[in-house]
């Protein structure tokens, strides 16, 4: 499921967003203004998932869920608040859609005809350099 498609489905009416001040270096900036932004999202609430959709997002994004079955997610990059807000929306909607994306299955191969002679080729001029180093190292020895 690609990011837009979660986007249609409207999931901003469930977020909730705490702000609070960064860390770190920074100066009197960081200092006084309340840039870092808190996504908090409740996946056992939320009514535009469904219960198999649910349940993958609890298994897969299980390190960033707490035991209330929240998902959390915090940007402190941007120096605004509102960048930061973008920033962790943005972060959000890229998680879940890989959490919500099934893998493609592997669908074993054989190998062509030509990999196969290929293959005995090298096996064959291989053998004729043994050969050839086997037939001439005993006469050398013997000199």
């Amino acid at each position: 499921m690609s990011p837009e498609e979660l986007k249609r489905r409207n999931l901003e009416n469930e977020f909730v967003y705490s702000t609070s001040r960064s860390g770190g270096p920074g100066g009197q900036n960081v200092n006084k203004v309340s840039t870092k932004v808190e996504l908090r999202f409740s996946v056992l609430l939320s009514s535009l998932f469904s219960e198999t959709e649910k349940e993958i997002i609890l298994k897969k994004l299980k390190n960033k869920i707490n035991n209330v079955s929240e998902l959390i997610l915090v940007s402190q990059t941007e120096r605004t608040q509102l960048m930061n807000k973008k920033a962790v929306t943005e972060k959000f909607y890229d998680l879940v859609s890989k959490a919500l994306t099934l893998p493609v299955k592997r669908r074993s191969t054989r190998p062509t005809l030509t990999s196969k002679i290929k293959r005995l080729e090298t096996k064959r001029n291989r053998g004729v350099v043994k050969k050839l180093r086997k037939d001439s190292g005993g006469s050398t020895e013997e000199h």
